[in-house]
């Protein structure tokens, strides 16, 4: 069983058969909608043998021109 945290995946339960082997490490989801696409990622905490919990990741900080030119 995989349940998800954060964003608009928030609150959905997978039951996953054995079958299909074990979860990825990081689920991409897109959700497209009348303007821009929105990339949401969810990171993978496995709890238990049996069960695990994708976290939302958080967004990655864009740097400013200020940020880069300090490097």
């Amino acid at each position: 069983m995989l349940l998800f945290v954060g964003g608009p995946l928030d609150g959905r339960v997978q039951i996953r058969a054995a079958r299909h082997g074990d979860p990825l490490p990081t689920v991409t989801h897109v959700h497209l909608h009348g303007g821009p696409k929105v990339v949401h990622r969810y990171d993978l905490q496995v709890v238990g043998e049996q069960a695990g919990v994708y976290h939302l990741r958080p967004p990655a900080q864009k740097l400013t021109r200020e940020d880069r030119l300090a490097d």
